[in-house]
């Protein structure tokens, strides 16, 4: 998954031959995963449609301030559209509305949105390689870098008139991997490696029947997908589960035992900055696997159960430099269990549940946990869908490092 998936995107198109590639720009971006909304100059009309470009965004495009044709006479608010967007692209920006933008020159609606936008400004010049070099075009390119705008620059290449040089468009590909690239450096936890354990484990009584829980994972995956919308390498291990995650910035290790999700976490542990141990970890295994499948011929079966390795307080030995989050899920005297958890395995942080809560605990779309640290500081949380809940868990591991 694209750091650029749910963002809101303004993209604005100004009136160069360039323009013809914004068709294909706005399907990268649609397939990254981000909602783009395309703000039109009156000139762009005559380049690229705008039933092309909301069929590809599926939203109506936008290039006057009011729609002549329409009865009712409704506004297209810039003021409206500039605080909608999480960035504002302006691709092609030709040497014409670069200098509007420069100079505040607001006489079209494209203008306006960018005059009102409260997000950060992206900006691909093209034009050909006289203009692009122009002294007045290099003073709007130092003027919109001082305001706080990011050039995406030109590339070279064959021009519409002929010549061959600086001011070709930027590829969309290369536009899109430019936004990634530059969101990706501002992200709070860039760099960061964070490991994350997720699901349930399998323990095999024979070859068909197990000892399970009832987890489905989904508060480690919400977990990773977070720490990584966010900017960390995220080495996310699980249990059994039909969840899947599509990022750039996570691998997924599958495991089945409590034995295998071990070992993986102790392969990885070292190198992590972060661990966070949300999975659902059977704490005891059948001693004896059966080789074959057990027969049901006596009316009760007998099994002898070891313990399985405590793959969190191992971790808490081993601690070095790792920020270590725990979770605690609980039917009792819930904060002294968790307070004690907190000592006993060395954590930064334990997530405590109760299943005494109305919506927490296995199998639900929500959770209401009580975050405690290190000092014995208790927060308890409203109930939350799980992904606000990963939200702020990961939200705890930035004011860590920022502390």
């Amino acid at each position: 998954m694209s750091v650029l998936s749910g963002k809101k995107i303004l993209l604005g198109i100004s009136g160069g031959i360039a323009a013809y590639k914004t068709a294909h720009l706005v399907r990268l971006l649609i397939k990254a995963g981000a909602h783009v909304q395309v703000v039109m100059s009156p000139a762009s009309l005559h380049f690229v449609t705008p039933l092309t470009l909301a069929t590809l965004s599926k939203r109506p495009v936008y290039s006057t301030f009011y729609d002549e044709e329409d009865e009712k006479g409704l506004w297209n608010n810039h003021v409206e559209l500039g605080l909608w967007g999480d960035l504002m692209l302006i691709a092609p920006a030709t040497a014409n509305t670069l200098s509007k933008m420069a100079n505040g020159t607001c006489d079209n609606l494209l203008i306006a949105t960018y005059l009102s936008a409260k997000c950060p400004v992206y900006f691909a010049p093209a034009m050909d390689l006289d203009m692009y070099k122009h002294p007045s075009t290099l003073e709007s390119f130092h003027k919109l870098e001082a305001f706080g705008n990011i050039i995406i620059p030109a590339e070279n290449g064959e021009l519409a008139s002929g010549l061959s040089g600086e001011g070709r468009l930027a590829e969309p590909e290369n536009i899109v991997a430019f936004l990634e690239k530059d969101l990706l450096r501002q992200l709070p936890l860039k760099g960061k490696k964070i490991m994350v354990t997720a699901g349930p484990t399998y323990e095999a009584i024979d070859p068909v029947r197990f000892i399970g829980n009832h987890s489905s994972g989904k508060m480690g995956f919400d977990i990773a997908l977070q720490a990584a919308n966010r900017g960390a390498e995220v080495v996310l291990i699980s249990g059994p589960t039909h969840l899947q995650i599509d990022h750039a910035l996570v691998t997924v290790v599958p495991v089945v035992s409590a034995q295998e999700m071990y070992d993986a976490c102790h392969q990885y542990y070292n190198t992590m900055d972060v661990a966070i141990a949300a999975a659902a970890v059977a704490d005891y295994r059948p001693k004896n696997k059966a080789p074959q499948k057990i027969k049901k011929d006596d009316a009760t079966l007998s099994l002898t159960l070891e313990k399985t390795a405590d793959i969190l307080a191992s971790l808490g030995k081993q601690k070095t430099h790792q920020f270590l989050i725990g979770f605690a899920l609980e039917t009792e005297n819930e904060i002294e269990n968790a307070t004690l958890k907190i000592q006993k395995k060395n954590l930064d942080l334990i997530v405590l549940n109760s299943l005494n809560d109305e919506g927490a605990g296995f199998a639900q779309p929500t959770n209401k946990v009580t975050f405690i640290d290190r000092n014995f500081t208790i927060e308890p949380m409203e109930l939350k869908s799980k992904e606000a809940v990963a939200f702020d868990i990961v939200t705890k591991i930035i004011q860590h490092y920022e502390a």
